[in-house]
């Protein structure tokens, strides 16, 4: 049976914890749903309201463009282990770049990636938990690499053209620009 949650328990956090996935959803009014799974350490409780995670550029920008538009988002964990569990966290979010107000205090909570592009900051809502029952029992081989080993060997010019294009969802809405974080240089904002 589900329960609900004004914030993030001690309980839930190491739920949380333990889990080498999570996925995000986000939409806004006549867009497409955005469904992603996110691995790597990437994923931060900053408080029982306040968690964030870092991204990194990959094939779209949606989660950026239905923050900017809506706001809402969703982020859910399953425990492929023992106990069963589903933990959902609903909330407001907003993408953070490299060069605004805000950026070092988040970023000083991660290991920066390569490919990194922005920091999701989310203020929690509620919480949800749930069974699981119907979560099958999986095992983790090992951590994908081929995102950071892609970002790692591509050429940085290349990859600013790429992405400076891409300034809408798939559904047209606006998405703001980003670029990769390279430690000890600013991003051009202008662009």
């Amino acid at each position: 049976m589900a329960e609900f949650f004004d914030a993030l328990s001690e309980k839930h956090v190491a739920m949380i914890a333990a889990q080498p996935v999570f996925f995000v959803a986000t939409a806004a009014e006549g867009s497409r749903i955005n469904l992603s799974p996110k691995g790597y350490d990437a994923f931060r409780v900053l408080s029982p309201s306040r968690v964030a995670w870092l991204d990194l550029g990959g094939s779209g920008n949606e989660t950026n463009a239905h923050l900017l538009a809506d706001g809402r988002i969703t982020i859910m964990f399953c425990n492929f282990q023992q106990p069963a569990q589903i933990l959902r966290i609903y909330g407001k979010g907003e993408p953070v770049l490299p060069w605004e107000s805000g950026w070092d205090e988040l970023a000083q909570h991660f290991t920066l990636l390569p490919g990194t592009r922005q920091i999701f900051d989310i203020a929690v809502e509620s919480v949800q938990t749930s069974c699981g029952y119907g979560v099958p029992l999986m095992s983790l081989e090992k951590e994908r690499q081929t995102l950071i080993k892609h970002h790692t060997q591509s050429d940085p010019q290349e990859w600013a053209g790429k992405y400076k294009r891409r300034r809408e969802s798939i559904d047209g809405l606006p998405a703001r620009t980003t670029d990769r974080y390279i430690a000890g240089e600013t991003p051009d904002a202008s662009s």
